[in-house]
């Protein structure tokens, strides 16, 4: 199998080991949310053997240490990369529920997926994932979005995604009416400029009466109890 100069990395390396790229490495060569995996995701035909080092064809896979995780299934078409509805049904093995709901909600946010896919989707998963499906929301606009919206259902409160404010614009979401939430990333809110237009927004919230509160899109993946002791609280306080 040839492959161009201008093929990703990661479909090369997948190659070496003799498949093509699936999973969670697809998912995210397609620039959909995935929970970071250090391995690399291939799918493997289960007739084939020898399989090598994504690193170097002359070695045996896991005799350099350059390991990957095998999926053994049917490869079917010409493709070097897995489909994306194939892709996240495997993902289903692979990531937390919450991960997986905010990796369906990226791939229909970004257009990737439609409604009919999401049909395909979980008519091929395991039954005990079908559960799943009412928490998806395509339009939540980043991963943290998603983990950041599960977490505080916990809370029983309405939870508007994507809310347009009048005077302010959208954010990102909006519990039980009056707490907004907006989930920052460092690409988006690291310059002064930008910092400072937040600022003026939560300004604005406040003289309408909302309560704005940032999570960062690192600290709803490492410490999510923060974000919701603080809107526990809030909570409480109205009350």
């Amino acid at each position: 199998m040839y492959l161009s100069a201008d093929v990703p990395e990661s479909v090369f390396r997948a190659q070496r080991v003799g498949g093509r790229l699936d999973c969670v490495s697809a998912l995210e060569l397609m620039g959909v949310y995935v929970h970071k995996r250090f391995h690399l995701h291939v799918q493997v035909d289960p007739r084939h053997a020898r399989l090598r080092s994504p690193v170097s064809r002359a070695k045996r896979l896991g005799s350099d240490g350059a390991s990957a995780v095998v999926h053994w299934r049917d490869v079917r078409g010409d493709a070097h990369t897995v489909d994306p509805v194939s892709a996240i049904v495997q993902s289903f093995g692979c990531q937390e529920p919450r991960h997986v709901v905010a990796s369906i909600d990226s791939a229909l946010h970004l257009g990737i997926i439609d409604q009919d896919d999401l049909d395909e989707i979980f008519a091929r998963v395991p039954r005990r994932f079908r559960r799943l499906r009412r928490l998806v929301d395509g339009r939540a606009e980043s991963g943290p979005e998603t983990l950041a919206r599960l977490l505080v259902r916990q809370f029983g409160r309405s939870v508007e995604v994507q809310k347009t404010i009048a005077g302010v614009g959208r954010v990102d979401l909006v519990v039980d009416g009056w707490i907004v939430i907006e989930c920052d990333s460092r690409a988006h809110h690291s310059g002064w400029t930008q910092q400072e237009q937040d600022r003026f927004r939560d300004l604005a919230l406040a003289a309408r009466g909302y309560v704005s509160i940032r999570p960062t899109a690192n600290m709803i993946l490492t410490t999510p109890r923060v974000l919701t002791d603080a809107v526990r609280a809030l909570l409480a306080l109205r009350r």
